[in-house]
């Protein structure tokens, strides 16, 4: 039988902005080399995301060399942001953590704000390896699996990477299709705002999935995704629906929490390419 192979890389490298597909990534610690290090906040200093403002799924973040982004959306020019310089930083809430960011240019928030018609700035991690721990809910104070002192996340809700797979999409479509809104279906992956996409595999098996390797880099699986409303937005039009909530709650639910993928851990550095072999390791 052949391997699970790696089908698709996305990064996103403004926090609840589109995805970016690539052909390869660098892992670091804290995830794939440029995502999520840019966030959009309010004027409370809270993270602004999809589930907030839907329109966010319109507009597009390209990453540049050195840090980068170009943003853009339909009907409007691009424009280009720059990594601010090093210097003061300001803090901002990412859920339940108050992070040390630096402020991009006032045209980025210009440009951001009359998009979502709020006012809005745009941030910037600027010190992964040291600005954000892994959210303590998270932490191997309740579970020695997931995290462990001193390891970082980007501006992820969670943890570094989430995995999803072809197979366990292709049967909530088929449930999708059998329940009460099947017009809404099938989904396409990017409800799902992966990083890393394995396909060859039976429907769920990454549930049981402990440790795993892409080409030569390792990861710990610490744990399922419980998913949100974001999933039940368009990522192409920003307009709501009721799935895969709807379904993921008759037949993916954990308590409280609705299941969807998985979250993943570097245990090494390297880079993973579209076509790398996935191993099971535990």
């Amino acid at each position: 039988m052949d391997l699970p192979v790696l089908q698709a890389v996305h990064i996103h490298p403004v926090k609840s902005l589109a995805a970016y597909a690539r052909s390869e990534a660098a892992v670091e610690p804290w995830g794939l080399d440029g995502d999520r290090r840019w966030m959009v906040v309010d004027s409370a200093d809270k993270v602004v995301t999809q589930r907030q403002r839907a329109r966010m799924a319109l507009i597009s973040a390209r990453p540049l060399p050195g840090g980068g982004i170009e943003l853009s959306a339909p009907g409007d020019a691009p424009l280009t942001v720059r990594v601010p310089a090093p210097g003061r930083t300001v803090a901002v809430h990412l859920f339940k953590q108050k992070i040390e960011v630096v402020e991009a240019s006032g045209d980025a928030h210009a440009w951001l704000g009359a998009h979502l018609g709020t006012d809005v700035r745009l941030v910037h991690l600027d010190a992964p390896a040291h600005r954000r721990l892994i959210p303590p809910e998270h932490s191997r104070l309740l579970d020695p699996a997931h995290a462990r002192p001193g390891e970082t996340v980007s501006l992820a809700d969670e943890f570094p990477l989430l995995l999803t797979s072809v197979a366990s999409l292709d049967a909530l479509n088929a449930l999708i299709a059998q329940g009460e809104h099947p017009h809404e279906g099938p989904l396409p992956m990017n409800r799902f705002r992966p990083n890393v996409v394995v396909a060859g595999t039976p429907a769920w098996a990454e549930d049981d999935w402990r440790r795993i390797s892409v080409g030569e880099v390792s990861f710990r699986v610490v744990k399922s995704c419980g998913r949100c409303a974001i999933t039940t937005t368009d990522q192409a039009t920003a307009e709501r629906g009721k799935e895969p909530l709807r379904t993921l709650a008759r037949h993916r639910r954990s308590g409280t929490q609705l299941l969807f993928g998985r979250h993943l851990i570097p245990d090494t550095a390297g880079v993973i390419r579209v076509g790398d072999p996935v191993r099971v390791l535990g």
